[in-house]
């Protein structure tokens, strides 16, 4: 069993996905999302942006559950274009939610984390360890959970488990509302966002003293890997 998780982005795409495999797997899916999920899970609505309201969340949620045993974070949002076309606050907003927003977050829950030495996982992307052009907030946000995550490893050695989770392209709504050039084209071939969370669920389940430090989980064509 893997225990009461607390998943951001829980209501829709990975973060969805994610709690249905933890369901699955005999635990409590507790999520933070700015929309209602379907169904009767545990949910606080929050704006990670807002580094009060993310940790009020967790709080609650915690709070809820008597604890926590893990946390995912998989929301995350993007804004393409160059430097200079896409507005200032939208570039802004992808930092605040996806680096500082999954900060907040691990923050708040560690208390819960020491106790029951649980693990975190963090979602990055592909585009956290290969930089393309018109990709600077999601590349810079994303470059940055991969160097929080690795620091935060070493800082929890021994005390709580931290996994990396480098995903590459997935069938979600997250391409959803981007001008066509920046969504994948008709041949391109995407992981189900189901298959990702099962490696997810894969590295929650692992014995105290055992972690998976690293996953890159990519479909085989996915072309910002390697």
């Amino acid at each position: 069993m893997v225990g009461n998780i607390l998943i951001t982005g829980g209501a829709s795409g990975l973060g969805r996905a994610t709690a249905a495999a933890v369901a699955k797997a005999g635990g409590r899916p507790l999520l933070i999302d700015v929309n209602a999920p379907d169904g009767d899970a545990d949910h606080i609505p929050a704006d990670l942006s807002d580094r009060e309201q993310a940790e009020r969340a967790v709080r609650e949620l915690a709070g809820r559950a008597g604890g926590l045993d893990g946390v995912v974070t998989a929301a995350g949002i993007d804004a393409c274009g160059r430097l200079e076309d896409v507005p200032a606050d939208a570039w802004d907003r992808v930092i605040q939610v996806n680096l500082l927003g999954t900060a907040s977050v691990v923050r708040a829950a560690l208390p819960y984390l020491r106790e029951s030495r649980g693990k975190v996982v963090t979602c990055a992307s592909t585009l956290g360890i290969r930089a393309v052009s018109d990709a600077t907030a999601y590349c810079a946000a994303k470059f940055g959970v991969v160097g929080f995550t690795r620091a935060l490893a070493a800082e929890l050695a021994g005390q709580v488990g931290v996994t990396l989770l480098i995903p590459g392209g997935m069938h979600t709504n997250f391409f959803e509302g981007r001008d066509e050039q920046y969504k994948p084209g008709p041949d391109a071939r995407l992981n189900q966002p189901e298959d990702v969370a099962a490696t997810i669920v894969f590295a929650l389940s692992q014995p105290q003293g055992c972690e998976v430090r690293e996953l890159v989980v990519c479909p085989s064509t996915e072309t910002s890997w390697p």
